[in-house]
């Protein structure tokens, strides 16, 4: 069987480093708030190309705390509105409501699967205030247009990076594209830990100072509270894991796109539609998503010859029970994407006869009913 994603394989190549990251911390006596976190926000803030990286707990969190540090600025208030794809995974959207701001769906490009710049001046009211551009499979949103418009109207723009470390613009990476960025660093991503964990960066200094006290119960000096604030503190261990992987990111980053190009020039088949790149540096591949009408046939037919897919994502956010105020409405290019979309294996294939057998397989694919 080829997996989809195999993690011990992928973090095999680091063990001896992530043990001596983790005898390091054991023997330091400090394991929260200490140098390893203070290293690794140095380390990934000079990647980023921005001045503040705060580490925190997940990627929801640290969403969620840049929308929060917004509102205890005075720059946002209830009931605002935030512009967000509809097809993005609920986690962006779950950041927008969490702090009683008003998530606005906007659909995708169908071919990018990223939010659609050309329908959004159409849903910008008196009460928007944010963009948050999602970077949806490893692929940059269109942040020039993004920018021009949110400059246009005074919006903040966040960018959503969870899926998308170190894709680039113009040579400028993503965190740095916006006013604010959130990452996560759950196992599965691009730079992945061994637990969750996560991060926002900004080069707002005073955005970035009201978080490290949200983050660490609403305080700047212990025992003093400012804010009433949580506890979402990215922990020593998962900071020095993360020291260690980030020095290799770009390499893992290369074979990524090496497998992806491979993909894009071999899979011909005209039942299976390929992702759409508008540029190579702006696409870090953390999944490689092809659409298929009949998805679930397709899946099951690579299942049957040992080749494990993924569906990302089955339920679009509108259908969700969570947010079933929206049940009844229509998003017809979100609801395509959904339905269609089918994530195939790519870090794990560093076999080039494994890779050959996938192609072979999907090229076979024909639909019988």
């Amino acid at each position: 069987m080829v997996q989809f994603l195999d993690l011990l394989k992928v973090n095999q190549p680091h063990a001896d480093e992530l043990r001596k990251a983790f005898e390091r911390v054991l023997n330091s006596g400090w394991y929260i708030l200490g140098n390893e976190v203070k290293n690794f926000e140095n380390e990934f803030a000079h990647y980023c190309g921005v001045q503040h990286c705060i580490g925190v707990a997940n990627g929801l969190d640290a969403l969620t705390l840049i929308f929060r540090a917004y509102k205890e600025l005075g720059l946002m208030t209830d009931g605002d509105e935030v512009l967000v794809a509809s097809n993005a995974y609920i986690a962006s959207i779950l950041a927008i409501s969490a702090n009683n701001l008003v998530p606005v769906l906007i659909e995708p490009n169908i071919d990018t699967y990223n939010i659609d710049p050309l329908l959004i001046e159409e849903k910008i009211t008196l009460k928007t205030k944010a963009i948050l551009p999602v970077h949806l499979y490893g692929q940059l949103c269109d942040m020039a247009a993004i920018n021009t418009i949110a400059q246009k109207h005074g919006l903040k723009v966040v960018e959503d990076c969870a899926q998308s470390h170190g894709a680039q613009l113009n040579s400028k990476k993503c965190g740095n594209l916006g006013d604010a960025a959130g990452f996560s660093f759950y196992p599965t991503k691009n730079l992945g830990t061994l637990g969750d964990a996560g991060a926002v960066t900004t080069n707002d200094s005073k955005l970035a100072e009201t978080i490290r006290a949200l983050l660490n119960y609403g305080s700047h000096v212990k025992y003093q509270n400012v804010y009433k604030g949580v506890n979402s503190r990215l922990d020593e261990l998962q900071a020095a894991f993360l020291s260690v992987k980030l020095k290799y990111l770009d390499e893992e980053t290369g074979i990524r796109r090496k497998i992806a190009t491979y993909y894009l020039n071999e899979i011909k088949n005209p039942e299976i539609i390929l992702p759409e790149v508008t540029s190579e540096e702006s696409h870090v591949w953390h999944l490689f998503v092809i659409r298929c009408k009949n998805r679930d046939n397709l899946q099951a037919f690579l299942q049957k010859h040992g080749i494990q897919t993924v569906v990302h994502y089955p339920i679009p956010p509108h259908k969700q029970l969570a947010y079933r105020e929206w049940n009844k409405v229509c998003y017809p290019v979100s609801e395509k994407i959904h339905n269609e979309v089918l994530s195939l294996p790519l870090i794990e294939l560093f076999d080039h006869l494994t890779v050959q057998n996938l192609i072979s397989r999907l090229k076979a694919y024909k639909y019988k009913q």
